[in-house]
């Protein structure tokens, strides 16, 4: 399957889609590019606020666009290899069977099948700001929030990842 019906695919039964991304096989280099993909898409998103904010001050916009280019494109796919480390421990400690590979692969599709709504995010912001931005980064949190769990749910406990672990 393409990888836009996936993320399309994942926002009706994230599960499914998971499972069949598991069972792959252990990828690295496809988790890294969905995890710099995101990123990627995350600082390209946050376009029109800083556009807008570089018009309201007197700013030259490429300048503005530095500081977020650093944050996302290079410090925060190390927050999330991180972040992924972290919750592996913390996974394993209530009882997952699973490798760290599960909770990357968890992590970063789930935040790469979120994206939309983040660029979403950032269109509204950036064009609308008012109430409508909470609720979108509401909508943001509620689908990546669930698309992690149920990774991780198929990667520690009920997917081929789990069952590959148990019998090693």
């Amino acid at each position: 399957m393409s990888i836009t019906r996936d993320m399309v695919a994942t926002y009706r039964n994230p599960g499914q889609v998971f499972t069949r991304l598991s069972a792959m096989g252990q990828r690295e280099d496809r988790a890294l590019f969905w995890l710099i993909a995101a990123c990627g898409l995350t600082f390209v998103g946050q376009w029109p606020k800083i556009s807008r904010e570089a018009f309201l001050n007197g700013q030259d916009f490429t300048e503005s666009l530095t500081g977020p280019l650093m944050a996302w494109v290079f410090f925060a796919p190390l927050i999330f290899y991180i972040l992924a480390g972290l919750l592996h421990l913390i996974v394993r400690i209530v009882g997952g069977k699973g490798k760290s590979y599960g909770a990357r692969l968890a992590l970063f599709w789930g935040f790469f099948a979120s994206v939309p709504l983040l660029l979403l995010y950032g269109l509204t912001e950036g064009l609308a700001p008012g109430s409508g931005v909470a609720i979108v980064g509401a909508l943001w949190i509620v689908a990546f929030v669930w698309f992690l769990f149920s990774g991780l749910k198929v990667a520690y406990w009920t997917g081929p990842l789990a069952s590959a672990s148990r019998g090693a």
